[in-house]
């Protein structure tokens, strides 16, 4: 081959590299408690749906709340107050179900011992009396424990027709407000003149499928725990070369109360 033809085809091959799309690769995890040991640990987010839009969907619908005819509906102060309670009530019933689960395995494991020694010897003695100490302790946390749960389930029965009464109220408002939001979203991208895109979180909390034309974007996903919801929406400017990484955690998310 030609000097002049292998220097046009490694041209070509730098053209068509520069030419090509971005890579985003988005990682999600986040900090939780792990009930056995009380500790923090990392959680991957795993089966997330994740999305780069060109356009700042949050601008779009405060665009739209400011000009919609009646203002968003507000929660109302009973609402956040019962919220609040059924949390501090469920926080209240898990601390004392640990406690049981832990005393619980305490005495299986001192029964286990005992089955090594004969009742006469000191040893079994001994191990008898700390079975029954504690097996007294576990009998007054289970029905502390029982009693924490039929309130907070007393509580969280009670607040139901109110938050779904406040839902409905809210989903009407948005049903008016936010009619034309999926076409101004659309007008939006084809001003852009770039593509949206969106994969799902594999088991490593990575989403890597995320190819696109070099711009700027929003990193979008939702993951919701169970009063609140996790929303991202992260700026991001994307060029080519080595792929854009954007990690979504607690400290670049909204925290939204879920009712």
């Amino acid at each position: 081959m030609k000097r002049s033809t292998l220097l046009f085809s490694a041209v070509a091959a730098m053209g068509l590299a520069a030419c090509g799309p971005a890579q985003v690769v988005v990682t999600a995890q986040i900090e939780v408690e792990d009930p056995a040991s009380g500790q923090m640990v990392t959680r991957q987010l795993s089966d997330m749906e994740v999305w780069l839009l060109p356009y700042d969907r949050d601008a779009i619908f405060d665009s739209l709340t400011s000009a919609a005819s009646a203002p968003e509906p507000q929660v109302p102060s009973e609402l956040s107050e019962a919220q609040e309670a059924i949390r501090a009530a469920q926080e209240e019933w898990r601390t004392a179900e640990n406690r049981w689960n832990t005393l619980r395995d305490t005495l299986q494991k001192i029964s286990t011992a005992m089955e090594e020694y004969l009742p006469s010897e000191t040893q079994y003695r001994m191990l008898f009396n700390d079975f029954s100490d504690l097996e007294a302790q576990l009998n007054s946390v289970e029905r502390n424990k029982d009693q924490l749960f039929a309130r907070f389930d007393s509580l969280s029965k009670e607040n139901i027709a109110r938050a779904q009464e406040y839902q409905m109220r809210v989903d009407e408002w948005a049903g008016e407000a936010f009619l034309d939001v999926d076409a101004v979203m659309l007008a939006r991208e084809r001003a852009s003149g770039l593509d949206l895109a969106a994969d799902t979180t594999d088991a490593n909390g990575v989403a890597s499928n995320l190819a696109v034309k070099p711009g700027d974007y929003f990193v979008h996903a939702r993951y919701e725990e169970v009063y609140s919801e996790l929303y991202w929406n992260v700026p991001v400017s994307v060029a080519r070369g080595e792929p854009v990484t954007v990690t979504l955690n607690r400290s670049n998310a909204q925290i939204r109360p879920i009712y």
